[in-house]
């Protein structure tokens, strides 16, 4: 008898990253109204990203993917922080973060 203890391989990891990264795709297309949501969506995609970075970075025995993960979470950061913070000023001067709003604001 083994020892009862489940091997993650590869192909778990991968499975993992396309859910979040469909999970991603799916908030981002059913969701067209919340920005916040459409934020917190692309994060998802992101974080699928580097959960494949990673992976791969292991099954390889290379650093690069986890290098380049270091990159995309710091760029995640900036996005979300930049992000957000174009969001609260849009709240202040409308009082609405509806994505029907902000299409207004052309021309």
């Amino acid at each position: 008898m083994g020892s009862g203890l489940l091997h993650v391989g590869l192909g778990h990891y991968l499975t993992v990253s396309a859910m979040l990264f469909t999970l991603g795709i799916f908030g981002i297309f059913l969701n067209r109204k919340n920005l916040i949501v459409i934020l917190m969506s692309i994060e998802l995609m992101l974080l699928s990203v580097n959960i494949n970075l990673v992976a791969f970075s292991s099954f390889l025995n290379d650093l690069a993917g986890q290098i380049f993960t270091m990159l995309v979470l710091t760029v995640a950061a900036a996005e979300a922080a930049i992000g957000l913070a174009i969001v609260v000023v849009f709240y202040r001067n409308r009082r609405s973060i509806e994505v029907e709003d902000i299409n207004q604001m052309k021309g």
